[in-house]
């Protein structure tokens, strides 16, 4: 059978288990239709790059699906139905990605960088002594700076 990859993309202001519940609801259509949904993972809230119906940000998830083109076609019409759904992508791939996903991955790696747990945002204790270096000898203003004769 294919195989693919499907990222939902639900309002912010639906909450988790709203959330939750619709993930479910979509799996059970999948396993009604005869397929199978290999791996779930749930990206959390995250910015999107633009507005998307006045929505600033989403809640992502991701479903590894294996079974016919039918259960896509169905899971995509229930989705455009749903009012909590902002987005949707789903892409055929020759394998599915076993462990996590690359979106997975990298928070996972951004978490280990941070230093003392802080994130970006203002915190530059990770700064040698917190100084930026020698910027050089300061120019001088134009009204301090001594006159030079033109030549003609």
């Amino acid at each position: 059978m294919p195989l693919y990859e499907h990222v939902i993309l639900a309002r912010q202001d639906a909450s988790p288990q709203q959330v939750e519940d619709l993930t479910n609801q979509i799996k059970g259509v999948i396993e009604q239709l005869g397929g199978k949904v290999t791996k779930t993972e749930s990206w959390g809230i995250r910015s999107l790059t633009y507005r998307i119906n006045k929505n600033r940000k989403a809640h992502f998830t991701l479903l590894n699906i294996d079974g016919p083109a039918a259960i896509i076609a169905e899971i995509e019409r229930q989705e455009r139905i749903n009012e909590d759904v902002i987005r949707y992508l789903t892409v055929r791939v020759d394998e599915l990605e076993e462990g996590p996903s690359a979106m997975m991955r990298k928070s996972e790696r951004d978490r280990d960088d941070r230093p003392g747990g802080f994130g970006g945002g203002g915190f530059r204790g990770d700064r040698e002594g917190g100084f930026r270096g020698d910027r050089g000898p300061r120019r001088p203003r134009e009204e301090e700076a001594p006159a030079q004769a033109t030549q003609e």
